[in-house]
């Protein structure tokens, strides 16, 4: 892989194509990096506005793709705008690598090129691809998926981490190495991208006869409560409570239970210096070993991993 393109559209994100430039156009030879050649690629060879600001020209028309070892496609503003027809048709008749950024993988839908395959993009958009791309199997836990031909990746900094995915399935996962201490990033993320989506805060909720049942769960995470307590609460069966309860929430009372669990954690995490044992007591979840099993189920990583990403500094 030496001559990389990057479909450049109005309304591209202009971080998308800072990753790929900075991949690809910094000369890091002294590294082992490289050298490659970036074309910039714009319908009618014209500068093109990028969002959130500036310009990019072009260095090179839809033409410019032919010949490309890998052609990127950064995503836009706007992931539903129209996509020209002269670049479907030119995306359908690359013969090479292509990876999309982010909500580039709406672009490559609108081709028809993830038919089939699997996909992803930002953790946000999931269920507007499911609607725009529904012949693709869309992954909502991975920070990109690879289809041999055909690249997606999660939503902006999962962006690098197809990059780097790329340059090591090309070059050997020394360079890939190389270029991420340059970059100052772990050649791979530990987890997918079910960790970064926003956690709700344990919340208090008002769902019909339930709410007050709900309220008062809420406020009693840390202590051995479980589903009779719940249907104790709200004096209905179990049974009955389960009904009521599915029908208010859209959840049954155990699985909402366990998930408000762990929530907590997170927020404990995130928030305290509590050791893992202590957040385990503190949200319910008993033992350390059983949160490290309920995050690894829920989110994909480890307590600690979770909390080196996510801690809130505290206010020297």
């Amino acid at each position: 892989m030496r001559t990389v393109g990057v479909l450049v559209l109005p309304g591209s994100r202009v971080f998308d194509i800072s990753v790929v430039g900075e991949v690809w156009a910094v000369d890091r030879a002294d590294s082992g990096v490289g050298p490659f050649e970036l074309r910039l690629c714009a319908p009618g060879r014209v500068a093109t506005p990028v969002q959130p600001l500036g310009v990019v020209p072009a260095t090179h028309g839809l033409s410019g793709l032919r010949g490309c070892d890998l052609v990127v496609v950064p995503g836009r503003a706007d992931p539903l705008a129209d996509v020209p027809r002269s670049v479907v048709k030119a995306l359908r008749a690359f013969d090479g690598t292509v990876a999309a950024l982010c909500s580039g993988a709406f672009t490559l839908a609108e081709a028809g090129m993830l038919d089939g395959r699997e996909a992803t993009t930002h953790w946000r958009l999931l269920d507007a691809l499911e609607g725009r791309a529904p012949r693709a199997k869309v992954l909502r836990d991975v920070l990109f998926a690879d289809q041999g031909d055909v690249l997606t990746s999660a939503g902006v900094v999962g962006g690098l981490d197809l990059c780097l995915h790329l340059v090591r399935r090309a070059h050997g996962a020394d360079v890939a190495a190389a270029l991420a201490r340059r970059l100052v990033m772990p050649p791979t993320r530990e987890g997918g991208q079910r960790q970064y989506v926003e956690p709700p805060l344990p919340r208090k909720a008002h769902r019909g006869g339930v709410s007050s049942t709900v309220d008062w769960a809420v406020d009693r995470l840390a202590e051995p409560i479980g589903v009779p307590d719940l249907a104790g609460h709200a004096g209905l069966s179990e049974r009955t409570f389960h009904r009521v309860f599915l029908a208010a929430t859209g959840s049954t009372p155990g699985r909402w239970l366990q998930a408000q669990r762990v929530l907590l954690a997170q927020r404990l995490l995130e928030t305290t210096d509590l050791p893992v044992h202590r957040v385990a007591e503190r949200s319910g979840l008993g033992t350390a070993a059983n949160l490290r099993r309920r995050l690894r189920a829920e989110l994909g990583v480890a307590p600690d991993a979770y909390r080196r990403t996510f801690r809130v500094p505290t206010a020297s």
